[in-house]
């Protein structure tokens, strides 16, 4: 049976950029489960465990607009330190947490700090990045 569009999936996996550095791995944890096509992955990768049959391994790139696309400097925010809370010191490469006026909470990286402000980052710490992976097909669960 080969992978198809539905169908809910296990793989174990590499995430690497290229120059090598390894950003995530299912090394030493249960197999990543997703439902092929339903957007709970990237979509390069969605697109490609299609065909793929159990036991198979397979490399593959994903450039950057099929991952979590480029960076967008509108996500890029000064901050003035007078609106962080007073105990908070922030040094460049924290993550903090961000409330939208709906309250949700989104992660932020803190880019830059000055003694008048802060600049945080709200892209995806992948974004603009290509991105190879190496997985294996575990098992096709339906």
């Amino acid at each position: 049976m080969k992978v198809q569009e539905n169908h809910t999936i296990r793989v174990h996996y590499k995430g690497t950029l290229n120059d090598g550095e390894m950003f995530d791995s299912s090394e030493g944890r249960e197999p990543l489960e997703f439902t092929v096509g339903a957007g709970q992955v990237i979509p390069g990768f969605d697109a490609a465990v299609l065909g793929m049959e159990v036991g198979e391994d397979k490399t593959f790139d994903i450039p950057a607009d099929e991952a979590y696309g480029q960076m967008d400097e509108r996500l890029v925010q000064k901050v003035e330190r007078s609106q962080l809370p007073p105990e908070l010191n922030p040094e460049p490469g924290m993550m903090l947490s961000s409330t939208m006026p709906d309250g949700q909470q989104i992660p932020v990286k803190v880019a830059e700090v000055t003694e008048e402000h802060v600049m945080i980052d709200a892209n995806h710490p992948l974004a603009g990045k290509d991105l190879t992976f190496a997985i294996s097909l575990v098992e096709i669960v339906k």
